[in-house]
């Protein structure tokens, strides 16, 4: 899954983005209020962490909360100030927020807050993927092959939804990392073809074919149920 910081102060930026990054989500950042509107605008997202205080536009945070909801009314924001006012609160689930967290807060509930979040969203609620005896629940965040549990990392368990998601079509590397990794990702080049070696082996036991099948020069596929 993948989401967006809109956060101005860049030590906090950073932390944020490191502790959503370990906890396996995709993780784009921007600092001021029409970055962030800009962001949403181009990119789909899961979830956007909003600052209230921004840069750039009267309302800062609340202007950029509008927006989204103008543009989506499912996807969860949750908002982050240092404003621990009853007030400031409530205009900000009233601009369409729908949880709060003020600063300074601790990182685990920040995690928790996103994960609960996220299961109340739409997408939660997504249907089970198969493809070739696998099952992918993107709800439950678990995986089997013909009955067997699979036990992917939080990456692993990405690519693997994203290609299961687009069964029978063809998956660019450059789309993986778009969907697996942030916007931003300048790392090894052949990071998903590890990954993919990755998912492969703990798809794959003795006397299994291999369910995801590289296409040369244009990327990979697991083929779709017939």
């Amino acid at each position: 899954m993948k989401l967006l910081i809109v956060e101005d102060d860049v030590r906090i930026a950073d932390v944020v983005r490191r502790t959503l990054s370990e906890a396996g989500y995709a993780v784009d950042v921007v600092h001021t209020a029409p970055a962030g509107v800009e962001a949403f605008e181009i990119e789909t997202y899961d979830l956007v962490v909003l600052d209230l205080m921004l840069p750039g536009l009267p309302r800062g945070g609340m202007d950029v909360c509008a927006r989204i909801r103008e543009l989506n009314h499912d996807i969860p924001v949750l908002m982050l100030t240092a404003l621990d006012s009853t007030r400031k609160r409530v205009e900000g689930l009233d601009a369409g927020a729908d949880d709060y967290l003020v600063k300074p807060f601790h990182l685990v509930e920040l995690v928790a807050r996103v994960r609960a979040l996220l299961r109340r969203a739409p997408r939660a609620h997504a249907p089970i993927l198969t493809a070739q005896g696998v099952a992918l629940d993107p709800a439950t965040r678990t995986a089997t092959r013909n009955g067997r549990v699979i036990v992917l990392t939080a990456k692993e368990f990405a690519v693997l939804e994203y290609l299961m998601s687009n069964a029978g079509h063809i998956v660019s590397a450059s789309e993986l990392i778009d969907h697996a990794w942030d916007s931003n990702y300048d790392g090894y080049s052949n990071v998903v073809q590890t990954y993919i070696r990755y998912v492969r082996q703990k798809l794959t036991v003795a006397g299994e074919t291999d369910v995801i099948e590289t296409r040369r020069g244009a990327g990979y596929v697991i083929a779709a149920d017939r």
